[in-house]
């Protein structure tokens, strides 16, 4: 009996130009080129049930190609994006999120904290990032209290009111507080243990005033340990965040607000390298023995913030930003 040698076909029919047998039929394929590829992954994704998704992934996908076309991208050069992404992903874990730090660092968060400010059905007080180091379940403090621990360098008071856009008060509206403390570390970077420090919640009285304690926040760079650090390095910037204070200010029938007092005293008002003190009105004094703080004596921050009221919108939109360790707990 004759062997069958490998790779010899037994169908002895002369092949045509193009390799196949005569009278075969062409199998189907794709046939891309650099300038129908994108079209071919759009048609093919048009399946998605979701119309939200199908339209964020279509956009995502002509952008994407686009922009590797742009600057005619190597497989090199792909490589090392995904190098870089996979790093980022590895240095993520539930207290310290590098993907929201990347997306600070390029202006995706300012610029979807901007749009965001668009849907508000009235104005106002000016927005900011709630940047990477939200944590949920802070303590909750009587008015006048102290939320750090650290006083080696002072206190200072802040105060105000709370009210809507045409001034009047809102009782019982909850304003939570984060910063970094006297050596200008935030809790999460200063304490493995995990321990709550620098930040609170507070509860305004029955006309809207809140009073609260704290110590004068310092400049700060972002975490440089990481790949979004060597990216800040790489491109020669210097990193820094001015000094501020971050606010979540809500009430029931009103829209969350998101925001953060700068120090005038920082020289990174106009460089913050995450794009989040971009409003002249969050600028705040320290006023020196104020004497109209509450507390006698002090150094003190007044600031009135006015809250827009909620709209339906509002309640699907969601805040721009989230407590690290809650990203991807559902899971």
């Amino acid at each position: 009996m004759a062997m069958r040698q490998f790779g010899k076909s037994e169908n002895h029919e002369p092949a045509d130009a193009n390799g196949a047998g005569g009278g075969a039929a062409k199998p189907a394929v794709l046939s891309l080129t650099p300038a129908t590829v994108t079209q071919a992954v759009v048609d093919q994704m048009a399946t998605t049930p979701d119309p939200r998704m199908r339209e964020i992934m279509e956009a995502a996908v002509k952008h994407l190609h686009q922009f590797a076309r742009d600057v005619k991208l190597t497989p090199a050069e792909w490589l090392v994006g995904i190098d870089f992404l996979t790093r980022v992903g590895k240095m993520c874990t539930p207290d310290r999120q590098e993907f929201i730090l990347l997306s600070d660092t390029t202006g995706l968060s300012a610029l979807v904290n901007l749009m965001h400010d668009k849907t508000a059905i009235e104005v106002g007080t000016d927005t900011s990032l709630l940047g990477p180091f939200f944590r949920e379940n802070a303590p909750r403090f009587k008015a006048g209290d102290q939320i750090c621990k650290d006083l080696s360098n002072g206190e200072v008071a802040m105060y105000g009111k709370v009210t809507d856009v045409n001034g009047s008060p809102i009782p019982n509206a909850e304003i939570g507080i984060w910063q970094t403390d006297t050596h200008g570390l935030y809790d999460i970077q200063a304490d493995p243990t995990g321990a709550m420090d620098s930040r609170g919640i507070f509860t305004t009285d029955a006309n809207g005033n809140y009073l609260l304690r704290t110590v004068a926040p310092l400049d700060y760079s972002i975490p440089m340990d990481g790949p979004v650090g060597a990216m800040v390095q790489a491109q020669k910037r210097h990193g820094m965040r001015p000094a501020h204070i971050h606010l979540l200010i809500g009430a029931p029938d009103y829209r969350e607000l998101v925001t953060a007092l700068y120090l005038s005293s920082s020289e990174y008002l106009a460089s913050d390298v995450v794009f989040g003190s971009s409003s002249e009105d969050l600028v705040a004094d320290i006023v020196k023995n104020d004497p109209s703080c509450p507390i006698k004596g002090m150094d003190a921050i007044r600031y009135d913030f006015k809250l827009s009221r909620m709209s339906e919108a509002d309640r699907l939109s969601g805040r721009v930003g989230s407590d690290p360790s809650k990203i991807g707990a559902d899971s």
